[in-house]
């Protein structure tokens, strides 16, 4: 009887120590086939940032050695900072082109609608197609529309000039109410929040604003936040080192709000003008990854109560009326104070704009109209709207 109990002992235990091995052998697989597919995922990654990276340095060095429509740039060095000599280059031109494809859409279009000599409801009809197409969105189109009819009277002969005028003067006020360029204070550092959804053009914008703040001889540091991504780290780092901009930064994975918390003490024992943290690109219907952007936030005002200084939200013009939904979610959360409007010269739907202004009536700071540093410019509506109606 005690050697049944004995051996039914021992066969339990062996076959206890096997099913342990099979798990630990499950797992073990398991790690090393997800430390593989990391390894794989992070090794595309470093290709892709390497590729990005080689393609940078050569638009640095064009942009270094050649002309830009004529004007050639000459950087110097005043007081260990670089300074761009002979730049005057002209904003509002280079605008007009990259909107090429909006004004085909919205400004052609509204220009030939008003070569007829009738003003009817046919020719408001055309008027809100054309708006609808661009991407002005339904209550702004009619919002507008609406202000143009009580303008207007039928009773008497009103010619299409005035009412083309009318239009424009009413979609400027729109634009003017949201023409408020961003002025650094005198806060050490002013800290600048950037935030946003995945392939807006989020760090490249973080780096274009310190090149700019760089260039207006104040100091400058950056935060990568966005630690959900290898590359995203190097490729701050990477850019940081060629434009000789200090980046804080931990290993990947790490906890975003401790970088952070980093980078406001260094900036702060440093005395630094201007800190800019990038951040990982947030799903807007994600709500946790939206809640880690809070805690950013809950950890930069246990150092600085008046921080941040501002909270930019930057949005991709070819996302059209999808700008809309991401802008309320992240003003609802982190009660944004400016946003920035990227990749314009590749989208027809810039007439978003226009909804964005009207709807939340958060300051426009800045509009992306290509890769370099020079087409990131402070928004002008009256720019936007001559650039749009141009006929030439």
């Amino acid at each position: 009887m005690k050697d049944e109990k004995k051996n039914g002992f021992f066969s339990w235990f062996s076959s206890t120590i096997r099913r342990k091995k099979t798990v630990e052998n499950k797992e073990e697989t398991e790690n090393k086939n997800n430390d593989l597919l990391n390894k794989t995922i992070l090794d595309k990654e470093n290709k892709t940032l390497e590729i990005n990276q080689s393609l940078y340095n050569l638009k640095t060095s064009l942009i270094q050695k050649n002309d830009i429509k004529g004007e050639k740039i000459e950087i110097l060095n005043n007081n260990n900072s670089k300074i761009i000599k002979n730049t005057k280059i002209n904003f509002f031109a280079r605008l007009k082109k990259s909107l090429n494809k909006t004004k085909k859409i919205l400004g052609d279009g509204i220009n030939h609608i008003f070569l007829s000599t009738t003003v009817d409801k046919i020719l408001f009809e055309e008027l809100e197609e054309k708006m609808l197409l661009a991407d002005i969105g339904v209550n702004t189109t009619d919002q507008i529309i609406n202000n143009l009819i009580k303008e207007i009277n039928y009773k008497d002969s009103c010619i299409p000039e005035k009412v083309y005028f009318l239009l424009k003067k009413n979609m400027y006020n729109i634009l003017q109410k949201v023409e408020k360029p961003l002025k650094i204070s005198n806060r050490v550092p002013f800290v600048i929040l950037v935030v946003g959804v995945n392939g807006t053009g989020k760090t490249t914008t973080v780096v274009k604003l310190a090149q700019k703040y760089k260039l207006e001889g104040k100091s400058v540091i950056l935060a990568a936040g966005d630690t959900f991504r290898a590359a995203g780290i190097e490729q701050l780092q990477i850019l940081g080192k060629l434009n000789k901009i200090p980046v804080i930064a931990q290993s990947f994975n790490s906890d975003p709000a401790a970088v952070v918390f980093d980078a406001i003490k260094s900036a702060k024992a440093k005395k630094v003008d201007v800190l800019i943290i990038d951040t990982a690109g947030r799903l807007h219907n994600k709500l946790h990854l939206i809640e880690e952007l809070k805690k950013i936030v809950r950890v930069i005002k246990k150092i600085d109560a008046s921080a941040p200084h501002e909270t930019v939200l930057t949005v991709d013009a070819c996302n059209g009326q999808n700008t809309i939904s991401q802008t309320e979610i992240f003003h609802k959360a982190l009660n944004l104070t400016g946003i920035i409007i990227t990749k314009l010269d590749g989208t027809a739907k810039g007439g978003v704009v226009f909804s964005l202004a009207n709807q939340f009536k958060i300051p426009i700071r800045y509009v992306g109209i290509g890769e370099k540093t020079q087409d990131l410019g402070v928004f002008n509506g009256k720019e936007f709207i001559n650039a749009i109606f141009s006929k030439e």
